[in-house]
């Protein structure tokens, strides 16, 4: 049905039953394992993290499609979470890459650079992945993804 604002609904109109239910409605919440998909953010952190592509069109499309689902490696996907990061996006403008990273408790950068160091796939992709990269002008040498200082939140 649709309403005018002005007259609301016709007279000989009759709404719907509601039904109010309560939590007591639902068995489950007993249940230790009912609430386990729900996401805690309280202890969740979030990095972002800037680098440069190197300004080819060639290059960033390469560069894109290793990074599409079916072709990123499944042992990146399993270091990225192994290491404390619950979800990571890139995003593009030009040749600048964005990063976020949400990270638990269990994540470090030192952490993370240990584990990357020690698993000879992750460094195989690193190798690839830096022919397509370049160091932001400011970056530190041997610096690669810079850490983004957040300077606004509402």
């Amino acid at each position: 049905m649709n309403y005018s604002n002005e007259k609301g609904p016709p007279e000989d109109s009759v709404a719907p039953a509601v039904e109010l239910l309560t939590v007591a409605d639902f068995p489950e919440k007993d249940d230790p394992y009912f609430y386990k998909d729900i996401k805690d953010y309280s202890d969740m952190k979030k990095y972002c993290l800037a680098l440069d592509l190197i300004d080819d069109p060639a290059s960033i499309a390469a560069y894109e499609e290793w990074h599409a689902s079916e072709k990123t490696w499944p042992e990146i996907r399993k270091s990225i979470t192994d290491s404390g990061i619950t979800g990571m996006e890139i995003y593009r403008t030009g040749n600048r890459l964005f990063m976020i990273m949400e990270t638990d408790d269990s994540f470090s950068f030192e952490r993370k650079a240990a584990l990357d160091a020690a698993n000879p796939k992750v460094q195989e992709w690193e190798t690839l992945m830096w022919k397509f990269q370049q160091p932001l002008p400011w970056a530190k040498p041997g610096e690669k993804w810079v850490l983004m200082e957040q300077i606004f939140k509402v």
